[in-house]
């Protein structure tokens, strides 16, 4: 049985006529082209995964161990805490310089400026959900004192809900509070407030800057303590406020987790776990991110340098071989370097919860050490390796399906490539010219050619002068 293989130049059709390719090359270099589109395409999943190697692993894994002692040693919790008695000062100073732009003319120094400089932001910027719980209105309200106050006053909340209540308070005249998993409210809070401010929009930009200028005052602790003071809560930890308040609003019941939850917040609160203690928390993991990309940065300009001749070298190439930002292999390094800085310091939080509960867990001790900004870190890494696994599974469903595609243009490549051969004849067409210039051999000889090359079959081809004379009977 013969086979034949048959190739049809592409054909495409609009609403006004049909097009087609031209000649065999034109088709064969939109083949060709096609088949490099397609090979892009396979190659793009490569990209897309990580390329780490052993020391990629071991530096990443080392970087998150030596910022967990870090965080276990100069970190700790609060009252322990060598770093947070260095962003405790660095509050102190910046307190007292946006104490200075808002019109602030103290010379003091130490303690005493502080305290001068929240008093004349607390003057400036008073708002009338400022209850303490001590002989005021907040004395009505369940447990509120002097301690709690910043935390369960939704005001005073660094939050986008903290916001809208501080807003919603200064408009009212009212406080809005979170507690024992209620959400409270005192009209007429503060005899006298007046929200400055003639229009909406104005009173609306007012009542921001109070919000913030207010916080401002608290962030370092209150004017008149001699201790370090309670700062504004956490906001990693006042979404639990926020829970129960939208709760309270929507009519949705507030359960006992939701409770529980907020308690232990408080806690933490109580003992020292603000907003200054957060940044503290947030240095070693920060150390952590700067280790890892600096090291994964060096290598591969060390590699750059090694395998790119001098001639072929610019910044530009430099820089996307080296920048640390994008690339899923730094990212998968910050993975691991996150993930090991959360097991040593989670490790020692669990260590010391067991050892002050003396043979029971204390739930306190265990949050008061855990480092919340690293594992929200690493929540965020996890979530980037998720979102990578998905790309990576959908890039290979249209890899396979472009390499499939790839072998049939390859197919048609070749039929290409072998009809290209069968009508390459531009030099044998001449043969009407040979035998007008009466050289009859030199024309049949390139029939014959011809005839091979279009799979003529052998014994019906004219091969030689006899056979020529044998076919038109000359005698």
């Amino acid at each position: 049985m013969d086979t034949h293989k048959v190739v049809i130049l592409e054909i495409d059709q609009d609403d006004q006529h049909f097009s087609y390719l031209a000649s065999i090359d034109d088709a064969l270099s939109q083949a060709n082209l096609q088949v490099e589109m397609l090979q892009e395409t396979i190659d793009s999943v490569n990209h897309l995964r990580p390329q780490c190697d052993k020391l990629d692993y071991i530096l990443s894994a080392c970087s998150g161990a030596l910022c967990g002692v870090i965080d276990i040693f100069l970190v700790g919790k609060p009252g322990e805490s060598p770093i947070g008695n260095i962003t405790d000062k660095w509050f102190d100073n910046r307190v007292c310089d946006f104490a200075k732009i808002c019109g602030w003319k103290g010379s003091k120094s130490g303690k005493d400026a502080t305290s001068s400089a929240i008093g004349f932001l607390e003057r400036h910027f008073g708002v009338p959900y400022d209850q303490r719980g001590a002989g005021d209105a907040g004395s009505m309200i369940y447990d509120l004192n002097p301690r709690n106050h910043h935390f369960k006053s939704l005001g005073h909340n660094p939050s986008l809900l903290g916001l809208f209540f501080s807003i919603l308070d200064q408009f009212t005249n009212s406080s809005h509070f979170v507690s024992e998993g209620r959400l409270l409210e005192l009209t007429d809070a503060s005899k006298g407030f007046n929200l400055r401010g003639k229009t909406i929009p104005g009173k609306i930009w007012f009542g921001f800057v109070n919000w913030f200028a207010h916080l401002m005052s608290d962030v370092a602790g209150s004017s008149g303590g001699n201790t370090r003071g309670m700062g504004i809560p956490s906001p990693l930890w006042t979404w639990t406020n926020d829970v129960i308040a939208l709760k309270a609003m929507l009519g949705i019941p507030v359960n006992e987790f939701d409770k529980d939850v907020n308690e232990l917040a408080l806690n933490l609160y109580e003992n020292g776990f603000d907003f200054r203690f957060q940044t503290a928390q947030c240095i070693p993991v920060f150390i952590n991110e700067l280790i890892v990309r600096f090291f994964y940065s060096i290598r591969r300009l060390m590699k750059y340098y090694e395998t790119t001749a001098k001639e072929e070298r610019s910044f530009k190439k430099l820089w996307s071989a080296c920048e640390p930002f994008t690339n899923p292999t730094v990212k998968r390094m910050l993975t691991v370097a996150h993930g090991t800085f959360c097991v040593v310091d989670a490790g020692d939080a669990v260590v010391r919860a067991f050892a002050t509960g003396e043979g029971n867990f204390n739930a306190l001790e265990f949050f008061l050490r855990l480092n919340v900004a690293g594992v929200g870190r690493f929540t965020i890494c996890l979530y980037g390796e998720a979102k990578l696994a998905f790309h990576i599974h959908e890039a290979e469903k249209e890899a396979e399906f472009a390499h499939k595609q790839k072998r049939l243009t390859e197919y048609y490549i070749e039929g290409l490539k072998t009809l290209q051969v069968i009508y390459d004849d531009a030099e044998y067409l001449t043969f009407i010219d040979d035998l007008k210039n009466n050289d009859p051999i030199k024309g049949f000889s390139k029939t014959a050619t011809l005839a091979q090359k279009r799979g003529v079959p052998d014994r019906q081809v004219l091969k030689s002068k006899e056979d020529i004379d044998n076919y038109f009977k000359i005698r």
